[in-house]
């Protein structure tokens, strides 16, 4: 399936994420009015309510079409978050911002360890001394046993989707194959393909990999940052702050 394809049905499929929640944890870490960077932003939902819980935030994505959705919300919203099209593991042109914020599972998406040491480097510069780093990943668990060859799916009037999640080439990956048939003025249903292929790693190989780009004061917890992790977290949380 075409990129802007996906762009358009993400929403969709993102309708139950607990944005709140992330909210809630940011919130938790910063002061109103930081200068937040939120990275792998996709169509902005969270970063205009990062914007709009107080915090002056920017969004980047590698994908000119989920950030074309981003731009056309801020419009709407009269929003005054700012979207940039970038690759996280090459962000350049942000300096002494308070914040780095990078959630839903978007740090997944690198498949290779170089990928992350990258990324957090690129966090580290872009904040200011004692700037904080917050972000999530999938467990090992949620690799191993939810995503372990299952198939999701959900049936609308407008669009249906089947959701298949086989184990991939490499340790802790899961392949994502992703079928939808979307309903079409004419009444036929057009069908598109997405494939997605997401890796996670150990919390020690994070944790030693912030250590490496220059964080310290690294917390690592489940239920955004409620609890200590558990064996059965789906996704775990990290703080960290730029030395």
């Amino acid at each position: 399936m075409q990129e802007e394809h996906f762009a358009s049905l993400y929403d969709m499929l993102m309708e139950d994420a607990p944005y709140e929640k992330w909210v809630k944890f940011t919130s938790q870490h910063l002061s109103k009015g930081s200068r937040v960077l939120d990275v792998g932003c996709g169509t902005g939902t969270l970063t205009l309510l990062l914007e709009e819980e107080g915090f002056q935030v920017s969004g980047v994505d590698i994908s000119e079409d989920m950030l074309v959705i981003a731009e056309q919300k801020a419009r709407e919203r009269k929003n005054k978050s700012r979207f940039f099209k970038q690759d996280m593991t090459k962000l350049t042109g942000f300096e002494n911002l308070d914040a780095v914020t990078l959630y839903c599972d978007g740090l997944n998406y690198l498949p290779f360890e170089k990928d992350i040491k990258d990324t957090f480097r690129c966090a580290a510069e872009s904040l200011k001394k004692d700037g904080v780093f917050l972000f999530d990943v999938h467990s090992p668990f949620k690799l191993e046993h939810i995503f372990d060859n299952q198939l999701y799916g959900e049936d609308r009037s407008s669009v249906s989707y089947l959701w298949f999640c086989e184990p991939g080439e490499e340790p802790l990956s899961v392949h994502h194959q992703l079928t939808f048939f979307v309903k079409q003025d004419a009444g036929h249903y057009l069908r598109k393909d997405e494939d997605i292929y997401q890796r996670t790693f150990s919390p020690s190989f994070y944790e030693k990999c912030l250590i490496e780009a220059g964080f310290y004061s690294i917390e690592i917890s489940g239920d955004f940052g409620g609890s200590k992790v558990t064996e059965h977290d789906e996704r775990i949380f990290f703080k960290a702050v730029k030395k």
